[in-house]
């Protein structure tokens, strides 16, 4: 007969070396989203900056910038279906397409912007991202109820963006809009990481997994994005008063 101790320890072994291998997987598939992201970012900064030092380009893309904001919304409602459940190729073009067209509609804003504002602004978004996206990892604590909170306040940030630039124009709202915007996508960053890492199954397919990176990638590109853009925008108020 069997030692009752020495199963209980057989037992404990292979549980210890299950939670180890999802621990690595986990580990490994957090990079690649990580990793997918910043070279998203990269690509988003090259395209912007290329554009910015072109005036034909820059006049080309401030005239189509309505048509380009119409195309940006378009994939970004489109890209969870394109990513998460087409080819490798579709879920890589359309995530490559999204950081270019986002560096197409900032160039115009980099191209006015004190090159110390935009490495400021860098920089900040950089620390606000790192700071919360590793709350989100590490924290025992379930954010899924903020997700209606974040979606409400996303709504109604849209609206007083759009009321404010057709209607009251005023600068001191403006401003409180941005800080605003910097703030609910903070929080966004935090709620978004654990759900890329609640997303992790050990047992998906290579290819299910590939897909989960790059949404993942997408989401959280998105947030740093709209949180740089922002941090840029409060930084270019202060430095033209």
């Amino acid at each position: 007969m069997s030692d009752p101790q020495y199963r209980t320890n057989e037992r404990t072994n292979v549980w210890q070396g299950a939670a180890a291998a999802v621990d690595a997987g986990l580990r490994a598939y957090m990079l690649r989203v990580y990793n997918l992201m910043a070279l998203a970012v990269g690509v988003t900064g090259i395209a912007a900056y290329y554009i910015a030092s072109s005036p034909a380009l820059l006049s080309a893309v401030w005239n189509a910038k309505w048509i380009l904001f119409i195309a940006l919304l378009g994939m970004g409602f489109l890209a969870p279906k394109l990513i998460l459940t087409k080819s490798k190729n579709a879920a890589h073009i359309t995530f490559w397409s999204y950081a270019i067209l986002w560096g197409m509609l900032i160039a115009p804003m980099i191209s006015v912007s004190l090159q110390a504002n935009v490495a400021r602004a860098f920089f900040i978004t950089s620390s606000i991202f790192a700071a919360l996206s590793f709350y989100g990892y590490t924290t025992k604590r379930d954010l899924a109820p903020l997700g209606k909170f974040l979606f409400m306040a996303s709504i109604g940030l849209i609206v007083a963006l759009l009321v404010n630039m057709f209607l009251l124009k005023s600068g001191a709202f403006d401003l409180f809009i941005s800080f605003a915007v910097v703030l609910i996508f903070s929080i966004m960053t935090a709620y978004e990481t654990q759900a890329i890492k609640d997303s992790y199954d050990p047992n998906d397919s290579s290819s299910t997994a590939n897909s989960k990176a790059i949404f993942g990638a997408f989401i959280l590109y998105g947030s740093f994005i709209t949180i740089f853009i922002y941090v840029l925008h409060i930084l270019s108020m202060f430095s033209s008063r």
